[in-house]
């Protein structure tokens, strides 16, 4: 087949390498055409020559054309488009792919379709979306998976790529997968009608994306297509009536059950906490008269209520999979979260500092600040289109003080002003990377005894910094000039 990969980068280089390996002829094209995208395609293109040359390409030519600095034309004679997550429906090569009847596939779609390619039975996927909390339930649910003694791994959006695990479909022990813990975003569920997975999870669901998707309907119905063709259960968060909803709607095999988790007692089909422990109720043999004990809260790392309702559901999908009570326990207790997500950087002076950056929305805002008592928060950046009213109203209460940063910074100093006047606020009228030194210099003057200088961003980083990463990279750095002069 002719075939045009749509985008370099994480997704789209395996998805080429893939498709070329199969015996497919390959042209990739990519709208931008710097110094990172030539790099990427002189790899691309001397990986296909060396492949043609090996015995492991069997003899047959591995074809592969890169195409830069135009990503709106369709290449002659294309047969099928796999596009990489980043790329909108609306883009020009896809409607002109519709126009001449060219199937678009995004890259979870052709990895779900050459499962089993390496011989051997697929591995089952458990599937795991939502606007927030998405890559620390994958991989508490790998955790989890792997204290039950089976081979896992955390893939998809979490970056690993999917095409290259499914067509190993093994480990490097020559071992294969028993299931996967596969995380899905809008943008690869948008693109992936056929993906049917074993037990499926949405977490939570607020304004996001609505750039790419037009709406938030169409972002809803996005995150909805992880629950089509369900077998065992579609997991939903009980607090937030939408993901129910979208298990309503979802054509699923006979059978397959709607679980729920919630922060509260569980009922019958539910997953729960009672007296600071996480509890049972749909797997059970009698769900309306017995609980099963699965761990305590303070197993979880670290026990914030948003991230206690991630363990409810990593556990929820373990749980359908089959897993014992045990095991949940012990892959929660051995889980520790990836940088930038609550995780704190140190206690001085009696004040403890908590990196979130990785809070790039108003609703992953709003659970991080919901997690301490008393708070001087440091926000600001892209607000991708948010509004902040809600989050500052719910949140005014545990405010102390405010410390502004960032491009967009006045849509959030507005906010303030309507629905929380009375906290000072500091105005940071800068949006080179060393502001958050002066932010944390800032934060640390406003904060008192017991207090938490908590960076909770709720906007995007790329005003100020190259990702999420980088900027909490930058409030660590400066917590750590704090510490060593002794403040």
């Amino acid at each position: 087949m002719r075939i045009t990969v749509a985008g370099l980068g994480v997704s789209g280089v395996p998805a080429a390498r893939a498709l070329a390996g199969l015996g497919a002829r390959v042209t990739v094209v990519n709208s931008s055409d710097g110094e990172r995208e030539r790099a990427q395609a002189a790899e691309l293109e001397q990986w296909a020559a060396a492949r043609s040359a090996s015995r492991e390409g069997g003899g047959r030519r591995a074809d592969v054309t890169v195409r830069l600095g135009d990503g709106e034309t369709l290449p002659e004679g294309t047969e099928l488009v796999v596009t990489t997550p980043g790329w909108k429906p609306t883009s020009p090569l896809f409607l002109a792919a519709e126009r001449a009847g060219v199937p678009v596939w995004g890259d979870v779609e052709l990895a779900w379709r050459l499962r089993g390619r390496a011989g051997g039975k697929a591995a089952p996927w458990l599937a795991v979306t939502g606007t927030n909390g998405k890559t620390t339930t994958v991989r508490m649910l790998a955790s989890i998976l792997t204290a039950a003694g089976l081979r896992t791994a955390a893939v998809g959006n979490i970056g690993v790529p999917l095409v290259d695990v499914v067509l190993g479909e093994g480990r490097e022990d020559g071992t294969s997968y028993d299931v996967l813990a596969v995380e899905l975003s809008s943008y690869q569920l948008h693109w992936a009608p056929s993906v049917r997975a074993h037990s499926a999870a949405v977490l939570n669901l607020a304004p996001d994306h609505l750039d790419w998707h037009g709406s938030m309907e169409a972002y809803a119905a996005a995150k909805g297509r992880i629950y089509e063709g369900n077998t065992v259960a579609c997991v939903y968060n009980a607090a937030d009536p939408v993901t129910e909803d979208l298990v309503r709607a979802a054509d699923v095999e006979e059978g397959c059950r709607a679980i729920g988790f919630t922060l509260g007692a569980p009922g019958p089909s539910q997953l729960g906490v009672v007296d600071g422990i996480l509890v049972d109720r749909a797997f059970v043999e009698n769900r309306h008269r017995q609980a099963q004990e699965l761990a305590e809260v303070s197993d979880i790392t670290p026990a914030a209520p948003h991230n206690i309702a991630n363990a409810l559901a990593a556990a929820a999908l373990a749980r359908a999979f089959g897993v014992p009570a045990t095991a949940v326990r012990d892959g929660l207790r051995a889980f520790h979260p990836d940088e930038h997500r609550i995780q704190h950087i140190a206690d001085i002076a009696g004040v403890s500092y908590i990196d979130d950056s990785k809070a790039t929305n108003t609703h992953a805002a709003e659970a991080s600040l919901a997690a301490y008592e008393h708070i001087v928060w440091i926000a600001g950046g892209l607000a991708k289109g948010a509004t902040f009213d809600e989050l500052v109203q719910k949140s005014a209460e545990r405010l102390r003080a405010v410390v502004l940063i960032g491009a967009d910074r006045a849509l959030i100093r507005e906010a303030l002003v309507r629905h929380a006047p009375d906290v000072p606020v500091v105005d940071l009228d800068r949006t080179d990377t060393g502001a958050m030194s002066e932010a944390v210099r800032e934060a640390t003057r406003l904060a008192e005894t017991g207090d938490t200088v908590l960076l909770a961003p709720a906007c995007a980083s790329m005003d100020m910094f190259v990702n999420y990463n980088k900027r909490g990279d930058a409030f660590a750095d400066a917590v750590g000039e704090l510490a060593a002069n002794g403040h």
